[in-house]
């Protein structure tokens, strides 16, 4: 795994008329402050690649849908390159991903997934980082 990211499993607790999903509370894992939480839609088979926050930690949750996410660390305190996690109501969890460390994700729904992110502080665009998709070599399974 790569330094200091969390995968932290969440309850789902199944009530009559629908299910209710646990995303994150401010004892668990890998919370570090409230900022903002904002709901991002992913469509079938899209892919956004490569971001990286210089402060922000993220917290995603994907209530709807199956998302890939893959993640790539240069940092020098890490010796795990690359990290590749599958969210959906079948591995309901919660990826941490520290600062520093570049995300891209990929919507492998049959239809629209949805992701939730709770971050520890409210978005900033000066904090981000951006390469272009080709500038990691990570295969992503489509051509």
């Amino acid at each position: 795994m790569i330094k200091d990211v969390v995968i932290a499993k969440l309850d789902i607790i199944d009530t009559l008329g629908g299910s209710v999903m646990h995303a994150m509370k401010a004892s668990s894992a890998g919370y570090a402050g409230f900022g903002e939480a904002y709901f991002s839609q992913v469509d079938q088979g899209a892919i956004k690649a490569w971001k990286r926050h210089k402060k922000m930690t993220l917290n995603l949750v994907v209530p709807v849908g199956e998302i890939r996410f893959v993640l790539f660390d240069d940092r020098e305190v890490s010796n795990t390159q690359f990290q590749e996690v599958i969210i959906s109501k079948d591995n309901y969890c919660r990826l941490t991903v520290p600062p520093m460390v570049w995300m891209g994700f990929q919507g492998l729904s049959d239809s629209s997934a949805m992701l939730l992110n709770i971050a520890d502080i409210e978005h900033n665009p000066d904090e981000v980082d951006r390469k272009e998709m080709s500038e990691i070599n990570y295969n992503w399974g489509v051509s």
